[in-house]
Parts: C-alpha cells; sequence; structure tokens
C-alpha cells in the first residue's frame, strides 16, 4: 500500500503526520518505507538523517533524487530502487531520503515528462515493504504530482485556520482532475485535522462547515501540543519518544481509523 500525505499549504502538519503514521505502522511489525519528496527535507531530518541546513554544502548520496535523476535517459540507469533505500535508528523503519538538488532537477525532469517513473521505481520497492508512506512539497508540482500518481491512497492534512479553508477547494479540485486525468484507483481517505484546539470556537466552527458541505472530514482529531516539536528536534517520533502522551494515542487512533 502507498500512501501519500499531501496539501498544498505549507505548515499543516504534512511531514509530522507522514513520519509518526510510519512509525506507528514499523511499530506494528509491518515493515515500513517513507519516502521524502520535499526539498526541506523535515521527514529525513526527523528520521535522524544528517540533511544539511543553513548554508551546509555538502553532497548527499542514495537519496530520492539520485534514484530520479536514473530514471531520465539523460542519466545512466546503474542501481535498482531497494539500492536508495536507507535504514533509520527505528526497527523496521526506512527512509528514501529526500536532497537539496530535487530543486536544480525538477525542471530537467519534468521536461522529460517522466511523471510516472515514480510509480514505477514504488511498485518495484512494494515488493519489499509492506506500506509506503511519501511525504510531500507543499504546492502542486512535479514532485506531488507523480507521488498522487504512484499513490493507492492520500490523506490530507488540514489546519483549521481561514486560508486552509479557503485553499481546500482548489486543493481539492486538483486532486480529483489529477486521479481522472492519470490514476482513477486513488482512493481519497478523508481530511485529518490538526492542530486542533478543542478550547477554540474556530476550530469547531470551521470544521463544521466543511461538513456540511460535504468534504471528507475524518473523526480523529490531532491535537496542537508542544510535545511534538519536542519530538522534532529529538528526531524521534512520539510513538517512540511519548507512547503513552494524548497525541501519540490520537495518533494511533488515526492510524486504525485508517487501517481497520
Amino acid at each position: 500500500m502507498r500512501r501519500v500525505i499531501f496539501n498544498q499549504k505549507g505548515g499543516v502538519g504534512k511531514s509530522s503526520i507522514a513520519c509518526n503514521l510510519a512509525a506507528i505502522s514499523a511499530q506494528r511489525g509491518l515493515s515500513t518505507l517513507l519516502l521524502d519528496l520535499d526539498v526541506q527535507g523535515n521527514s529525513s531530518f526527523y528520521m535522524g538523517y544528517d540533511f544539511p541546513v543553513g548554508d551546509q554544502q555538502r553532497k548527499l548520496e542514495n537519496t530520492v533524487a539520485d534514484m530520479l535523476k536514473q530514471t531520465s535517459s539523460f542519466f545512466s540507469v546503474s542501481k535498482k530502487p531497494t539500492e536508495f533505500v536507507q535504514e533509520t535508528p527505528f526497527d523496521n523503519l526506512f527512509l528514501l531520503p529526500a536532497s537539496p538538488e530535487l530543486s536544480a532537477i525538477e525542471r530537467e525532469l519534468e521536461s522529460r515528462y517522466i511523471i510516472f517513473k515514480l510509480k514505477e521505481n514504488l511498485v518495484e520497492l512494494e515488493k519489499h515493504f509492506d506500506r509506503i508512506y511519501i511525504d510531500t512539497p507543499p504546492n502542486f508540482n512535479f514532485y506531488s504530482k507523480s507521488a498522487l500518481i504512484a499513490a493507492n491512497k492520500v490523506l490530507i492534512p488540514f489546519d483549521c485556520d481561514s486560508f486552509s479553508r479557503q485553499a481546500l477547494t482548489n486543493l481539492m479540485t486538483n486532486i480529483s482532475q489529477l486521479k481522472i486525468d492519470h490514476n482513477k484507483a486513488l482512493e481519497i481517505e478523508g481530511i485529518v485535522v490538526n492542530q486542533f484546539n478543542s478550547r477554540a470556537k474556530l476550530p469547531r466552527e470551521v470544521i463544521a462547515e466543511l461538513e456540511a458541505e460535504d468534504y471528507p472530514i475524518l473523526n480523529t482529531y490531532l491535537s496542537s501540543s508542544v510535545k511534538m516539536k519536542e519530538s522534532h528536534r529529538a528526531q524521534k517520533p512520539l510513538a517512540y519518544m511519548a507512547p503513552k502522551h494524548k497525541l501519540t494515542l490520537e495518533f494511533n487512533e488515526l492510524y486504525d481509523r485508517l487501517e481497520p
């Protein structure tokens, strides 16, 4: 099963959700791969990968950029997709890391129209992994489109504010159109409310509005908590860092809802 976590808006928790669901999957005994397509590399860093930040200039090897480059006829093909997969500090959890080079090669990849090549690679990787989670950039670009074409399911993180609310219509239209054109089997699993504050009035009003308009809102909400930022800093998903924390239990409930 290949699940993509996608929203065109940044700051809604894509990487946090992708990493924590992948961690729970691994904890449940499933061989799990996390694929990071976001040039910022937040998921890669969260998984303990030494991702360059700031002014650091360092060549990374065996990244998703390297895998995608060799799919173009401009580059020689020399490695199997499994050769780009890297171990993490966590049992059953593996990473195909991002790279700053993703920005530099995007135009080259797009011009050669190899948008279906990611799916070919993931179909091959699926022979070795029970679950594949895909973190995407916060825009509707070559990489996010490739991920949506490659995935079986899409989960949409949503932050209950006015900007997210305004962007949702366009997001759903883009996903639906891509589904019609390129991936009719893609299942929209639902919208997961993230950073939810149960004491605030606005989030409940926004959720009620979306439900009235028949948006597929999942009943499990993920609370706002500083514990998430602490887990980012520790490079340790909540399932490992704070297994009994309220937010961790919410992630487990969401996982069980997605995979009954």
